[in-house]
């Protein structure tokens, strides 16, 4: 295994870890969403508040690694491998910060959640967009359509251009730290809008390589 799946594993070893810890000090009812306006709008059980998340980092990380290892065109994978091991590692360290986030706040630790979370999901957006742009053709990872998946040079060109779009999201992201109350706003929008743009793109660039 390599090292920054150990790693990876050690953050969601140590995840369990705090859970199992902290579990007489949390409330029977664990606050675990909060809405736009950063008001906790949902309470789950204080079992599933505390291993919920973990759960799911460990199902997230097993299911991509296992991903690489079935995908038809495994060897393209391996091309840009580096970048989606760090992708592995970024995400399950995103949720894992999300689950800290949860526990501050449940041991009476209030604070801006909305605004905490933003410069998380900012890194996440620009990093996705590094490994859109490095991504070859495959058949799980990256922007999937009928067309990127028939063409190199649609899927190459779509992807080029995601990679851009998709870092322009993450900056936006960290925009929303300054005008909080329409931060969903100011993220969903533009990726909405960049996720129809290339659908829309890889079509009529796989429709030039043809002619």
């Amino acid at each position: 295994m390599k090292k920054i799946h150990i790693f990876t594993l050690i953050i969601i070893i140590i995840s369990f870890l705090a859970g199992i810890y902290l579990y007489d000090f949390m409330p029977e009812k664990i606050a675990s969403h909060w809405n736009a306006k950063g008001q906790v709008d949902e309470y789950m059980s204080k079992f599933w508040g505390l291993f919920l998340m973990p759960i799911v980092c460990i199902g997230v990380f097993f299911l991509l690694l296992i991903i690489p290892k079935i995908d038809p065109l495994k060897k393209n994978v391996d091309k840009f491998r580096k970048y989606f091991d760090s992708f592995i590692f970024l995400i399950v360290l995103f949720l894992v910060y999300i689950y800290a986030l949860t526990i501050i706040w449940n041991l009476n630790i209030e604070f801006d959640m909305n605004k905490s979370i933003l410069p998380a999901i900012g890194l996440l957006f620009f990093y996705s967009g590094v490994l859109i742009g490095h991504a070859k053709r495959n058949w799980f990872i990256g922007i999937r359509t009928p067309w990127t998946l028939s063409s190199d040079i649609a899927w190459d060109k779509t992807h080029k251009l995601g990679g851009v779009l998709f870092k322009i999201a993450g900056i936006l992201a960290f925009v929303g730290l300054i005008f909080p109350n329409i931060a969903i706003l100011i993220i969903m929008i533009p990726v909405i809008l960049f996720t129809i743009f290339l659908f829309i793109y890889s079509y009529v660039v796989y429709k030039k390589t043809i002619i």
